[in-house]
């Protein structure tokens, strides 16, 4: 079947609501939508918009998740001289 697809597109929703661990979910689910998207395969045109979409939620995921950490230690750095 196309257990991958689904994978992946499940770990792209993850990676978009889960925060820090997004990270590593939204990776995976890029990871698993590649693989079963270079899979040569009959079933593989019934998961291809699972993969699809699950590379597409993976990636807004990781954009989010990069943008938060940069968020974080903008604000460490610039309010971490206020406190000496």
């Amino acid at each position: 079947m196309y257990q991958k697809a689904v994978s992946a597109l499940v770990l792209g929703i993850m990676s978009i609501f889960l925060p820090l661990a997004g990270l590593i979910t939204g990776i995976i689910g890029i990871v698993m939508a590649n693989a079963f998207l270079s899979s040569e395969e009959d079933e593989k045109e019934n998961g291809r918009h699972f993969a699809i979409a699950g590379k597409i939620c993976s990636i807004i995921g990781i954009c989010i998740q990069v943008s938060v950490l940069l968020m974080l230690a903008a604000a460490f750095y610039l309010f971490g001289f206020f406190q000496s």
